[in-house]
């Protein structure tokens, strides 16, 4: 037990170190890297290039490498964009996005299959149930993991905030703050301030990277090798499905109507997310505050988004899921128009706080309950489903990304309001199928429960 811990636990850390410095970095692409929409079209490639990793290069890899080796080698991938961002450029930051891209789903699949060995290696020596161990184990990981974010940005507000570079942002400047923003990609112009000095920039960007040389030379050297076997017969276990079986399972999934009405619901998920990370810490935050805001901002959003999803989770077997999703869907809708109303201002601290908080509680709904969802409606075709939930809501992060330094933030705003109305239409068609052909059968997720963390985390790279 002590031996199998302390391999959880260096993955738990390990991953720790690395999404420290990613979850920091993806929160100011577009506010760093604002020349020509550079840091967004950054983001787009990513879950571009992951799009196309999960449906190749897990399998291969972990057969190749073992998962030890995997997790190691995949996290080289997550330094590379770091290392990209020292001299961002279309031919650094692109070509090491992709890297990030690639390795980001092999990172995750590792993470799961060593876990699940592990949980099931020490529940067969003691004579206990395997999916309890597997759970306490994923419970452990992402305990550790979740305060990821929070580090991140606070390091990166921490250093920002030691700028001599900040300036009185002029009533002209606010102007082109908010939902009707002028456009503009000079970086002046986008940080609220002369921008922080290149030497902080290297600061963070070191300790980034230090913080991803860390996580990999702590795999490397404490994590235990699963022994081939023991991954031959995991995979015998669960009969892991080849690529091209996966790959058409994915899309004869669609060919079930339900399937195919929750499309829209599980890109907004992408979308959503998307608009936050890299509209409004761009043209809210870092316009009318400065950039060394944008990682207290999105603390904020990660600590309520983290409390919210344990607190949904609980009680959503008392208040089943539509009662949910009808309070995330008011929730964003309010803030959407509010956001179109509000003209950002400094005077206005509080009020910068109180969008990603509310954005936190919608999102954990979206999370949770839309995974739940899949769990329930597709309980016999599991593999097939959550990977065209992967899918979908990647396309939903690369629109949105992809569409970011073209449109103004309130054809955005308005773009995320008609994909929240008809996710929900369909949304709303899907339950009544449902009510329908199983009348009196619960719709609160109960047997899927242990997979939402995992599955949540894995969308967010």
């Amino acid at each position: 037990m002590e031996r199998n811990l302390k391999n959880v636990l260096v993955i738990s850390f390990g991953f720790l170190l690395l999404f420290t410095a990613y979850g920091g970095l993806q929160s100011l692409q577009s506010s760093l890297h604002s020349e020509e929409g550079l840091g967004v079209a950054s983001l787009s490639v990513i879950y571009a290039a992951l799009i196309f990793s999960s449906m190749f290069l897990p399998p291969i890899l972990i057969k190749k490498l073992g998962c030890k080796w995997t997790i190691a080698g995949s996290m080289c991938c997550y330094i590379a964009f770091s290392l990209g961002n020292f001299y961002a450029s279309w031919y650094t930051l692109i070509p090491t996005s992709v890297i990030l891209g690639l390795g980001g789903a092999p990172l995750w699949s590792a993470k799961c299959t060593y876990l699940t060995i592990a949980g099931n290696s020490y529940a067969e020596k003691a004579g206990k149930n395997g999916k309890d161990i597997i759970n306490q184990y994923f419970g452990v990981f992402f305990l550790v993991f979740q305060s990821s974010g929070v580090w991140g940005n606070l390091i990166s507000s921490l250093i920002f905030g030691q700028s001599s570079n900040k300036v009185e942002i002029s009533e002209e400047d606010l102007a082109c703050c908010g939902a009707y923003d002028c456009m503009t990609n000079d970086a002046t112009n986008t940080t609220g301030s002369a921008g922080p000095s290149k030497s902080l920039i290297y600061t963070l960007l070191g300790i980034y990277t230090a913080s991803g040389v860390l996580a990999v030379l702590l795999i490397v050297i404490f994590l235990d090798q699963i022994k081939s076997d023991q991954a031959e017969t995991e995979r015998e276990i669960t009969k892991t499905p080849s690529f091209w079986s996966t790959f058409l399972a994915t899309f004869q999934q669609l060919k079930d109507k339900r399937q195919c009405l929750l499309i829209p619901l599980t890109m907004y998920s992408g979308f959503e997310q998307g608009f936050l990370a890299g509209d409004y810490t761009k043209t809210y935050v870092t316009c009318a505050l400065g950039i060394h805001y944008v990682g207290f901002v999105m603390i904020c959003f990660a600590a309520t988004n983290s409390l919210c999803s344990l607190l949904f989770g609980k009680i959503s077997q008392f208040t089943g899921r539509k009662l949910l999703f009808a309070i995330a869907t008011v929730t964003n809708i309010a803030s959407i128009i509010a956001l179109l109303l509000w003209k950002p201002h400094p005077n206005q601290l509080v009020v910068f706080f109180i969008f990603p908080a509310l954005w936190g509680i919608s999102d954990a709904i979206w999370q949770t309950q839309t995974n739940g969802l899949y769990g329930v409606l597709f309980e016999k075709h599991k593999e097939a489903a959550f990977a065209n939930y992967r899918l979908w809501e990647s396309v939903g992060f690369v629109i949105a990304f992809g569409y970011s330094t073209f449109l103004q933030v309130y054809i955005k705003l308005y773009i995320l309001l008609a994909v929240l109305v008809v996710s929900m239409v369909m949304y709303g068609v899907v339950e009544y199928t449902e009510a329908k052909s199983s009348p009196g059968t619960p719709t609160t997720p109960t047997a899927e429960k242990v997979k939402i963390g995992s599955l949540t985390q894995e969308t967010r790279m």
